[in-house]
Order: C-alpha cells, then structure tokens, then sequence
C-alpha cells in the first residue's frame, strides 16, 4: 500500500529541520508530495483506503467519502465521527498506530452519514418554486 503525504510548507520545514526527510523517501513506500489544492485533495481522499490527519475538515470529508479516518490528535471538534464510526482518535498512542491502521480498515464504512444525504440544497429549491412567493426574506 503506497502512503501518498501532502506535505504543508511548514510541515517540509520541520522535516528538513529535524532531518526526517530519509523517513519520507519513495523507494520507502512514501511518496512525499506538494501541499494540494481542495479539489485535488478531495480527489485523494476518495481513492484512499485510509486517511490519517490531524484536520476537522479531513475528518469531516472522509466521514462523508465513506472513507476510514484515524486522528492524530487527543481531541476532535467533530465528535459526531466518533459517534458513527468514521473516525477513531488515538491521541499520543503512536505506538499503537498499526494496531489501529488494521482495525480501521477491517471495519469497512457501513456508517451512516451524520451530515446528511447530499439532498438538502434541492429539497430548499423545490421548497422555494412550491411556495408560491409567499416566504418572507429576515433582515
């Protein structure tokens, strides 16, 4: 399984700074890449058979994408993927970090999606042309 790693100008900073690059090499299994626009990152994250950030975003995506998530923080502002399945913190436990990459993808993505079905922005608009003008904009 290649690991493909966008890399945040800082993050390749620090790299570099505490001489970790040797960890990242491609021949390695690693490929260490640019920091990616949304679109492409998105495009990455629903080809992924894992996701592992430290990102509420990612969290909140991956849950949506169906896509397996471990958080390497202590705490997440999206506990709602922790509720449904989607996402599994682990805190400082680095040490466990195969332990939960095994679990993780053993578990598939039978959750049910917290944020909805996708339908919301359609359901307004057959709400807004059945209304017959007669809803009233709050300033």
């Amino acid at each position: 399984m290649e690991i493909v790693f966008p890399l945040h100008p800082r993050t390749r900073k620090m790299i570099s700074k505490y001489n970790l690059g040797r960890y990242i090499e491609r021949g390695k299994g690693i490929l260490a890449a640019d920091a990616v626009g949304y679109l492409d990152c998105l495009q990455l994250e629903s080809r992924a058979k894992l996701i592992m950030t430290d990102s509420g975003g990612l969290q909140e995506e991956s849950c949506i994408l169906g896509v397996p998530c471990i958080t390497l923080r202590e705490n997440t502002e999206r506990p709602e993927t922790l509720e449904v399945g989607s996402n599994t913190l682990i805190g400082k436990e680095y040490h466990k970090l195969i332990d939960y990459v095994g679990r993780s993808l053993r578990k598939g993505n039978n959750w049910k999606n917290p944020y909805g079905d996708g339908r919301t922005a359609k359901r307004i608009v057959g709400i807004i042309q059945n209304d017959g003008g007669s809803t009233k904009c709050v300033e």
